[in-house]
């Protein structure tokens, strides 16, 4: 399997280790897959009978060809262990009629990003070994929360790594500024900015696509590369968890193999859905893929009326994983469905207007698969209300807007088949707006937050999140996105 830039219509080829030890293409790509391996109907009956261990290490080795299959093996093993996610990894919870829950956040972070940042760090570590550096691989990355704290965690004392998380000051929850400001490891740094995500995010590009910058890291012994979901190797881990689920449900007699879902996505960067669409694309049984979006709804009206604008206001909500306007990886979805000469060309419209329109054609091809809705916060916290009142079933703010938009396309299609809504984050991750969301109450203090959410509903502080008061701070710099990589510079230069 070799891998091409979403931007480059010569179609120059690259190993799943350059790839992944790279990031982002010269060009300012994306790199996917030049084919989509298949999963049969045998494949998923076969897949049924194993752990998920086993399950992620058969399908990464479908895309990670120039890994053998006893290394990863091995490293998913290791990274999906029972110590980091207690009970399994991605259970598959039902919660009511027709609607099933894939619960992604059992793992050291309390996040569904700790289902590819466990293991991803391992595949880098590999793919050092296999491509021949011996330069250290620094590690760049803009978060909106979760992501952050899991790269981190994930990357914490790694050989031959540093990694450097840049976050919106005032755009985290302070479980998430927590969690990250006491990251242990001797080989890690945070640094808040001034700004949204998308000032962090654009930040981290700008970084990777200057020339003289990598030139000094080459100088010292570096090399740039990235944890965000831009990088194939934190995707790819991605497209396990809905096989697996798929696999769950045959498993607990909820359907037959052959048997159609759709799957609700609550979506900021478009990574997560688009993991949904190559499962899709291999073979799985989605028919179709909904959007989910709170109230920076760009990708909804995207999917709508086939024009991405990212000239908007931008809202800071009590979802703030998906407070994004420039969602990177609908490139990769526009490369599969438009080719490399239209995506440069749409890449290039939104980064000097902030908006691109796609053809009717192109369009029509998103439409079999995709549909777009959105939750604002109203809608949000009601559905958190319902849904515990209801059916005992506590979710946090980014499952809601899922779970809304979910109920907002069934009432529309009246498409009862089996729906599986991806739930990202513990619900005490945002324990203060659950709390609100379902008591009408607002805590004065987001840590007191946690003990009266859990004693109000009877249920454990994630694991994670226990005691998060107790760490020593570490890391209280704020700085402003133009000054990014002077942070950057001043982060190598010390001991």
């Amino acid at each position: 399997m070799n891998y091409i830039s979403t931007r480059d219509k010569a179609k120059e080829k690259y190993t799943a280790a350059f790839v992944i030890k790279k990031g982002l293409a010269e060009d300012g790509g994306l790199f996917v897959p030049e084919k989509i391996p298949s999963v049969s109907a045998d494949d998923i009956k076969n897949l049924c009978k194993d752990t998920y261990p086993v399950r992620a290490a058969k399908i990464l080795s479908e895309y990670l060809t120039d890994y053998t299959y006893g290394e990863l093996l091995d490293e998913c093993s290791k990274a999906y262990a029972e110590n980091s996610f207690p009970g399994g990894a991605a259970p598959v919870k039902h919660i009511c009629d027709n609607m099933f829950s894939l619960e992604l956040w059992h793992g050291p972070t309390a996040a569904f990003k700790d289902m590819a940042l466990q293991v991803m760090p391992r595949l880098l570590s590999r793919a050092l070994v296999k491509t021949g550096e011996d330069r250290t691989a620094l590690i760049l990355v803009a978060t909106s929360g979760d992501t952050g704290k899991a790269a981190l965690e994930g990357y914490k004392n790694i050989d031959k790594t540093k990694i450097m998380v840049f976050y919106p000051v005032d755009g985290v929850s302070r479980v998430q500024k927590l969690q990250m400001s006491t990251q242990t490891g001797d080989n890690v740094n945070v640094c808040a900015i001034k700004g949204n995500f998308d000032d962090a995010q654009t930040g981290v590009k700008k970084i990777f696509s200057d020339s003289e910058a990598v030139k000094a890291l080459n100088d010292k012994g570096y090399f740039f590369s990235s944890a965000n979901s831009i990088n194939w190797g934190r995707l790819v881990p991605q497209i396990v968890y809905y096989i697996s689920a798929y696999c769950d449900l045959v498993n607990s007699g909820s359907i037959k193999i052959g048997d159609e879902i759709n799957v609700c996505v609550p979506t900021g960067n478009f990574g997560n859905i688009f993991a949904a669409y190559l499962a899709k694309l291999m073979g799985l049984p989605i028919k179709k893929l909904i959007c989910a979006s709170n109230k920076n709804n760009v990708l909804t009206d995207f999917l709508k009326t086939g024009v991405y604008d990212r000239n908007r206001d931008f809202y800071c909500t009590m979802s703030p994983s998906m407070d994004i306007l420039i969602s990177s990886n609908l490139e990769r979805l526009l490369y599969f469905c438009a080719g490399a000469e239209k995506t440069a060309r749409y890449m290039d419209s939104l980064k000097r207007n902030g908006k691109y329109e796609i053809d009717s054609g192109i369009k029509s091809l998103i439409d079999e698969n995709f549909a777009g809705y959105f939750a604002d916060e109203t809608e949000t916290a009601q559905t958190i209300r319902d849904y515990y009142v209801n059916h005992n079933y506590l979710i946090d703010t980014h499952t809601a807007v899922a779970v809304s938009c979910a109920e907002q396309y069934l009432k529309d299609t009246q498409d009862n088949i089996p729906m599986l809504v991806v739930s990202t984050a513990s619900p005490y991750k945002f324990a203060a707006d659950v709390y609100c969301s379902i008591t009408s109450e607002r805590p004065d203090d987001e840590l007191e937050a946690l003990k009266m959410l859990s004693k109000y509903t009877s249920s454990e502080i994630s694991y994670p999140l226990r005691g998060l008061e107790e760490r020593k701070v570490r890391f209280t710099h704020t700085a402003k996105p133009e000054d990014m990589l002077s942070e950057v510079y001043d982060y190598i230069s010390k001991p």
